[in-house]
């Protein structure tokens, strides 16, 4: 049976401490000068005060030289919205510690929800290895081909001190063809200590799995313009990982 724990349960410790410290705040208050009352309050404010939570993001970090020019695009992308397990659908990292259980740390959090940090990460991988900008929420221009991309992602496992793995079935169809190329793709990459090797592991990830979108999306577009996809025809074959 698979476990979930939740960290930190050293909570229930904490309180005690809390009611403990407050009641010596009760018990000095009758003996005491007004000044160590208040040292002793600051005391348990500080006891029952939770760690502060840390924010992490899969997107972004982008240098400048990487941003795509003002040229007008060759191709545009339409990146739709990313299914991901519901195990680690929520805002807090959930990490794995064995085969059947999982910590949740409530301290360690992203950004947004996983499925909106891939979404965006992809887009932004997508529009740089391309030079093509996302028109999935903008009007699309004629006379410019479209790819729609989907991403189902099936595993999104964070092993601490091991590896961070993504493992994810993704799509590329031109809006104006039939042919659809659909592959798969599992990318694991080694991590050190800590929720920054962690990931910046998922990161390395993702990066990945961009490229052999890309790669998907150029073999489409190459077709395309031969003249070689026709209606009915089957896409090229799915990239090399």
């Amino acid at each position: 049976m698979s476990r979930y724990s939740r960290r930190p349960l050293a909570g229930f410790a904490a309180l005690a401490r809390c009611a403990a410290l407050i009641a010596s705040v009760a018990s000095v208050a009758s003996v005491a000068s007004v000044a160590s009352v208040a040292l002793v309050a600051l005391g348990a404010l500080s006891a029952c005060s939770s760690p502060p939570s840390r924010f992490y993001t899969l997107a972004g970090g982008l240098a400048s030289s990487e941003v795509r020019s003002a040229a007008p695009p060759l191709l545009m992308i339409d990146v739709a919205a990313v299914d991901v397990p519901a195990q680690v659908a929520r805002s807090a990292l959930v990490v794995q510690t064995s085969a059947t259980r999982v910590d949740v740390l409530e301290q360690a959090r992203w950004a947004s929800l996983p499925a909106d940090e891939i979404r965006l990460a992809l887009s932004q991988e997508l529009a740089q290895r391309l030079d093509a900008i996302d028109v999935s929420r903008s009007p699309r221009p004629a006379g410019v081909s479209v790819y729609r991309v989907k991403l189902s992602v099936q595993r999104f496992e964070s092993w601490p001190a091991s590896h961070a793995l993504i493992g994810a079935v993704w799509s590329v169809r031109a809006l104006s063809e039939e042919a659809v190329l659909t592959c798969r793709s599992v990318v694991s990459e080694p991590v050190g200590a800590g929720n920054d090797a962690l990931v910046a592991g998922h990161r390395q990830a993702l990066q990945q799995i961009a490229a052999n979108v890309a790669d998907g999306i150029r073999a489409l577009d190459a077709a395309a313009r031969a003249h070689r996809l026709v209606r009915g025809q089957a896409a090229p074959p799915c990239p090399a990982q």
